[in-house]
């Protein structure tokens, strides 16, 4: 015969236990979780203009130009680089194989830097900066060379700030804005890299930076040559 019950413990069947199922949907893994597989083949493609000339050696890529010649190197990314010809001139051709999410975007990187090349050799690049003061006026004096500058006077001190440009990039006054200095050369880098020089040279330290706001600072990004 059949024991009685326990008080307190249910003699009905416990309800099955119900998991939740991961989704097969490939939109959802997408955005949660990135793409669900390698590519296979992924390529960009860059127009090389009339009157540049590109050359590609063992990933090392060479732009001559009418204003110069610039050089970069790009063995640390695994990716074929070509030189396509066609009807209407030539084309560099990148490419990636069983590339993922990141490998990938190296793609659009390296791209990017053949184009900035290609504009630094026809184009240049020019940076403008302003000194920018409330009571203490900053002194920018500019080397005979124009490959670097001094700084004095920066908020009352007498401390002398001595700001080398990087190769192959100028610094000049500018005649048409006062307190305006221009950064000019091929290599975008350079001449970014330069300006921050310059920038972080006059950074206010151990007081309110909401107050303070001297400094010298990059008002605009432009080319050399304008777009006619």
């Amino acid at each position: 015969m059949f024991s009685e019950a326990r008080p307190g413990i249910s003699t009905t069947s416990a309800p099955l236990l119900s998991f939740h199922q991961p989704s097969t949907d490939k939109t959802f893994l997408t955005s949660h979780f990135g793409p669900t597989m390698k590519d296979i083949y992924k390529d960009e493609e860059l127009a090389v203009p009339e009157g540049v000339k590109v050359t590609i050696r063992a990933r090392t890529i060479t732009v001559e130009g009418p204003k110069g010649t610039l050089c970069k190197q790009v063995k640390h990314i695994n990716m074929d680089l070509k030189l396509i010809s066609g009807p209407k001139g030539y084309k560099v051709k990148f490419i990636v194989w069983h590339g993922g999410r990141k490998h990938v975007a190296c793609l659009r990187t390296v791209k990017s830097l053949v184009e900035n090349m290609i504009i630094g050799v026809t184009k240049g690049f020019l940076y403008k900066m302003r000194s920018v003061y409330a009571h203490f006026p900053i002194n920018i004096i500019i080397a005979d060379d124009a490959k670097s500058v001094e700084i004095r006077n920066f908020l009352g001190e007498k401390r002398v700030r001595h700001v080398p440009m990087l190769e192959g990039v100028t610094v000049v006054e500018s005649k048409a804005q006062k307190d305006e200095i221009t950064i000019q050369g091929l290599d975008i880098e350079k001449v970014g890299q330069s300006a921050a020089s310059i920038h972080t040279a006059c950074l206010v330290k151990n007081k309110d930076i909401r107050k303070f706001l001297d400094g010298i600072y990059v008002s605009e990004r432009t080319t050399i040559e304008k777009d006619e």
